[in-house]
């Protein structure tokens, strides 16, 4: 079980995102957005709109966890999201607002969970039993993930 500052550490990560999503997002072309600059991997506006899809099921997986005895999560076909028509639009001003607000509210949750919460879990489908902790420790790791996409995906550009 990880620790307190630990914990801290997570949702550190978890509060920063959405500004360094826009801050490299900021000055941005349509196409330096909308290219898919290294093959097999998705564009730059791909990602931003993936992470606000990702991370809102992982918020409502978060809140079910917490107020139900141990949940079947929904998973869903990231692949598939990420090629419908509002995944790929250059303007991601709308997935960037939608994830400061949702980050916001995903921080508070985090911040205000009881110390008996943490290990509450739900089940997964594919990922099988997943707890109030690990939901926190590989969102962190996510966004940080996507991160390093986005900027080897613009590090690919011709």
């Amino acid at each position: 079980m990880p620790t307190a500052a630990e914990r801290q550490a997570l949702i550190a990560k978890i509060r920063a995102l959405p500004e360094q999503i826009a801050a490299i997002c900021a000055e941005l072309s349509d196409v330096q957005l909308t290219t898919r600059f290294l093959a097999g991997e998705w564009s730059v506006a791909q990602n931003v709109h993936h992470l606000a899809d990702s991370h809102m099921n992982a918020y409502v997986r978060c809140k079910l966890i917490a107020t139900e005895d141990h949940p079947t999560l929904k998973p869903y076909d990231q692949d598939r999201w990420a090629e419908l028509s509002d995944a790929q639009g250059a303007d991601v001003s709308a997935s960037l607002a939608l994830l400061r607000a949702l980050h916001a509210r995903w921080v508070a949750f985090w911040e205000a969970l009881p110390g008996d919460a943490w290990p509450r879990a739900g089940l997964h489908p594919e990922n099988g039993e997943v707890s109030l902790d690990d939901q926190l420790r590989l969102y962190a790791a996510h966004g940080e993930g996507h991160i390093d996409q986005i900027r080897r995906t613009l590090a690919a550009q011709p």
